[in-house]
């Protein structure tokens, strides 16, 4: 496996994350301590060094698990935990951005895995009760206590990640490096905003749920005759439309001699100008080596094309305008064709 900086932080991680949503059992869909160890291992066998985690996996067992497993290389590891969904609906403190369910779930999450400080400390939610200045003040306070190294935040619009970059510049604090979003071949909304914003103000993209909760690993074709798929966004995301882009998907996979799931996340690898890290989740060996694969699959210019016609994203405004030859000779004059632009 190789390996990518995630964002402006230095930090050197593996190109694909794995995600510890499946470590316990109490969301339904994942697997015992016993189950968990042999994909953990797996994945760190494939050179892997980014572990996933939040203090809500399944009631905090996830990190429970984690904690044996990361303990005999601790320094190694790069361990992302997340807090600001709530841990108990009857405590209004114990969910949102503020400082105090940062440093409690924080404390918590440390205590649970079992180490001193995370790499990296996700917001897992845009919080719009809590200031910004606030949230990236107390995030920093965390970073010079030694308990946190870097910050990311996912789940938020693009103009709240940007104004929190630029405010934690303007105050000397310290800036996400990373933003955790739900990326996908059927799922590509991200592409007008997040992406070109990310890259210009230095943020990696992981991708959550980068098989769309199952449905691009070939098991649910439009000859599917129904199932469920995990993940919160399952129950939107297995309409005609996504299985056929799933379809497509497995045909292309079968020429190209890997599976649907492989194909999948080698076309994740290449987005953003290689800024995407997959979140990839698995609860046998066998699926965790499947996904692993991604990284082996050599995609050309053809091949790469193909897979984004299975499905390209909508024109978005104000790019859809931008873009296009009429406005760009109003912006620029007929002129501009005979300038050398910039890539």
């Amino acid at each position: 496996m190789r390996y990518r900086l995630l964002g402006n932080s230095g930090l050197r991680v593996s190109e694909l994350c794995l995600g510890t949503m499946t470590f316990g059992e109490e969301f339904g869909i994942g697997v015992p301590e016993a189950g968990a160890r042999p994909v953990f291992e797996a994945f760190r066998e494939a050179g892997g060094n980014f572990i996933d985690t939040a203090n809500i996996y399944n009631r905090g067992t996830s990190e429970r698990i984690l904690c044996p497993l990361i303990k005999p290389e601790r320094q190694q590891l790069v361990i992302a935990s997340k807090y600001t969904l709530s841990t108990n609906p009857a405590d209004p403190n114990a969910g949102g951005s503020h400082r105090k369910n940062l440093v409690q779930s924080l404390e918590d999450s440390l205590k649970r895995l079992g180490t001193d400080y995370l790499d990296l400390y996700w917001v897992h939610g845009w919080d719009r009760h809590t200031d910004l200045g606030a949230l990236m003040r107390a995030l920093d306070d965390q970073v010079r206590a030694g308990k946190v190294l870097h910050v990311g935040i996912s789940n938020v619009p693009a103009w709240v990640a940007a104004a929190a970059s630029v405010l934690a510049a303007e105050r000397g604090l310290t800036p996400f490096c990373a933003l955790q979003l739900h990326y996908n071949l059927v799922e590509r909304s991200i592409e007008a905003d997040f992406l070109p914003m990310a890259a210009a103000l230095g943020m990696a993209v992981t991708a959550w749920s980068p098989l769309a909760g199952g449905l691009l690993t070939g098991k649910y074709g439009s000859g599917a005759g129904g199932g469920r798929l995990a993940g919160p966004m399952g129950a939107r995301t297995l309409t005609p439309r996504n299985q056929e882009i799933a379809t497509g998907l497995e045909k292309i996979a079968s020429r190209a001699g890997c599976a649907p799931a492989a194909l999948a996340l080698a076309w994740l690898l290449r987005q953003g100008s290689g800024q995407v890290i997959p979140v990839i989740g698995a609860r046998t060996v066998e699926q965790l080596r499947q996904n692993l694969g991604g990284a082996d699959v050599a995609l050309g210019p053809e091949l790469l094309a193909e897979i984004d016609a299975l499905a390209p994203p909508a024109p978005a405004y104000p790019e859809s305008l931008l873009a296009g030859e009429f406005f760009r000779d109003m912006l620029y004059g007929t002129v501009r064709r005979q300038v050398d632009w910039p890539a």
